[in-house]
């Protein structure tokens, strides 16, 4: 356990320095959204490229490895919206309370301190996951917090919003032209991959401290107070309910007889007890849902996966 916890102390560490950082106001608010486009726009597409690129094709295609951990992912929305949607808590809020609950932090933390644990072979069903997420997962949710207006054509509008957002993520094309260099056998230029590897390189870092800054900014600049039973429950279920509905679908298929790899289901498990993934509270401000109860969800969420996380690798490795 402690070995794994030497190992997970730096990116939490890194995280808790950009928290400090913006609530100390040593790093102004107005220069958080330039960390977050040079992560989303640079450094972290570049990681992914040169993962991908390394990557055998057939990982990253892998068809048992999406089909389990989609159908997570639409179980943990239904389940999710069933357990909170409720009072005052509508279709709006319960959906973005269900994009909390199901969307790890992959990106932006996921994938470096998945590889730095488990190796390179991580990266790929990480990536996998990112994928559906990014697809599948964020589009459902946008769509049905827009039911709150009974209007399905508003859903529909929402649904193709949220994948022109996608459309314009570079994040998902990184990926896809990792995979084609990966399945051609294609390289770039030398002195163009050492541009990538230098971007690739500050990814992990300015990520994981851009994750702070973001999650204290929410704090700062929600006013209301916020029930402990709105987000503490919704916090749980992704730290605790999401990477078991994980391991028992992934194990359960093993045992059906889908060809699943168990290092593939392994990584995809603790890709499920991550923390919610902190652009979350971004879209939740953008469609007009409490975002207050959305950034301490999420914040929580980070706090207690320093010790939930480091559980679930000591369990599985």
């Amino acid at each position: 356990m402690l070995s794994i916890l030497l190992v997970t102390f730096p990116f939490f560490a890194l995280v808790l320095c950009g928290y400090v950082a913006a609530r100390r106001a040593l790093l102004p608010q107005l220069a958080i959204p330039g960390l977050n486009t040079f992560v989303l726009y640079f450094a972290l597409p570049c990681l992914l490229y040169r993962f991908g690129a390394s990557t055998p094709v057939a990982q990253l295609l892998d068809a048992s490895l999406v089909a389990v951990y989609l159908l997570c992912a639409l179980l943990m929305v239904a389940f999710t919206i069933a357990v909170t949607r409720k009072g005052r808590i509508r279709w709006n809020d319960a959906s973005f309370g269900a994009l909390v609950a199901t969307f790890p932090n992959t990106g932006f933390m996921g994938v470096p301190l998945l590889v730095a644990l488990l190796g390179v072979k991580a990266a790929g069903p990480a990536i996998v996951t990112i994928v559906v997420d990014l697809l599948v997962t964020s589009s459902l949710c946008i769509a049905l917090s827009r039911l709150d207006s009974a209007d399905i054509h508003g859903a529909e509008v929402a649904a193709q919003k949220a994948l022109r957002g996608v459309a314009l993520n570079p994040m998902p094309w990184a990926i896809v032209l990792g995979a084609l260099s990966s399945g051609f056998g294609l390289s770039l230029p030398a002195p163009v991959m050492q541009t990538l590897g230098l971007l690739a390189d500050a990814a992990s870092p300015v990520a994981l401290f851009t994750i702070g800054a973001v999650l204290a900014r929410s704090q700062m600049n929600t006013a209301e107070t916020v029930p402990f039973k709105d987000y503490v429950p919704v916090a749980l279920i992704k730290l605790v309910v999401h990477p078991v509905l994980v391991g028992l679908v992934g194990f359960g298929a093993i045992a059906a007889g889908l060809p699943l790899d168990r290092f593939a289901l392994t990584v995809v498990i603790l890709v499920a007890a991550l923390p919610s993934a902190s652009n979350v509270a971004l879209l939740a401000e953008r469609f007009g849902a409490d975002n207050g109860r959305i950034a301490r969800i999420i914040l929580l969420s980070t706090v207690l996966a320093f010790f939930s996380f480091s559980v679930a690798v000591s369990l599985l490795t």
